[in-house]
């Protein structure tokens, strides 16, 4: 048996008792959480003004977490919706076979975002990763209600009915479909908007966007479409005329 004694020396400090490194540099780790109706966006912000202030050289604040995935995600939310706009687009136009009358289902859909932040304001909610879930899912049940309205206006037109005709009636044979679905869909989401316990906020905000965006989207849109069609079906009218008046000429 050897004691320590005879080849080593301990003396008494005071320090961590863990001691953490974050990408290989020594750290200390620091929470912290917004007041009430401030986003986590301004807050992150906020501590990198205020490090940037006070922290001496050679110091540094980076992000873990779920806050490290919800900064680099943050500018993604842009490219997210142009993407899917733009796919939106493209199968319209290919079903329509036009490059116009795409525009009217895509132009009736930031009424419903405007419905989403608006129902958000009221409930206040922040715009989170659920709140935008719901707005993308908005584009394919606005976009359907307006591709209903879009499609039957365009076989009345074939049928040999003027484009104000059309439109009207288009709009009229569908408004009970349009309705009913947008109602049950909207009824369906009532446990979100009341939602509590465990996951609540998150519930509440995707129920409160999706909602809310539905409700003002669909009042909005069945007397937006219409005058959308019109416009751009006009316009396609004019376009396709010209296009075989300069045939002939040729």
């Amino acid at each position: 048996m050897v004691p320590y004694s005879n080849f080593m020396t301990m003396d008494r400090v005071f320090g961590p008792s863990q001691i953490t490194r974050y990408n290989m540099f020594t750290s200390a780790l620091i929470t912290g959480e917004g007041e009430g109706g401030i986003s986590s966006g301004e807050v992150i912000q906020a501590v990198e003004e205020i490090s940037k202030e006070v922290l001496p050289r050679g110091y540094d604040v980076e992000w873990s977490g779920i806050t490290r995935e919800e900064k680099d995600s943050g500018g993604q939310t842009i490219l997210i919706f142009g993407i899917c706009l733009l796919f939106v687009y493209l199968l319209l136009a290919a079903q329509y076979e036009s490059l116009l009358l795409p525009f009217p289902v895509i132009l009736s859909l930031p009424a419903g975002i405007f419905g989403s932040y608006f129902f958000l304001q009221l409930a206040g909610l922040e715009n989170n990763i659920y709140a935008q879930v719901a707005l993308v899912m908005l584009i394919g049940l606005l976009g359907k209600n307006a591709i209903l309205i879009i499609e039957m206006a365009n076989q009345y037109r074939q049928s040999g009915l003027s484009i104000m005709e059309a439109a009207v009636k288009g709009a009229v044979s569908r408004l009970r479909p349009i309705l009913m679905t947008s109602f049950a869909f909207i009824c369906g989401l009532i446990p979100l908007l009341v939602a509590t316990g465990a996951g609540a906020l998150g519930n509440r905000s995707i129920g409160t966007a999706a909602a809310g965006g539905m409700f003002i989207g669909t009042f909005v849109g069945i007397f937006l479409v219409p005058g959308l069609y019109i416009l751009f079906e006009t316009w396609s009218s004019r376009l396709k005329t010209d296009k075989k008046y300069d045939e002939d000429e040729d």
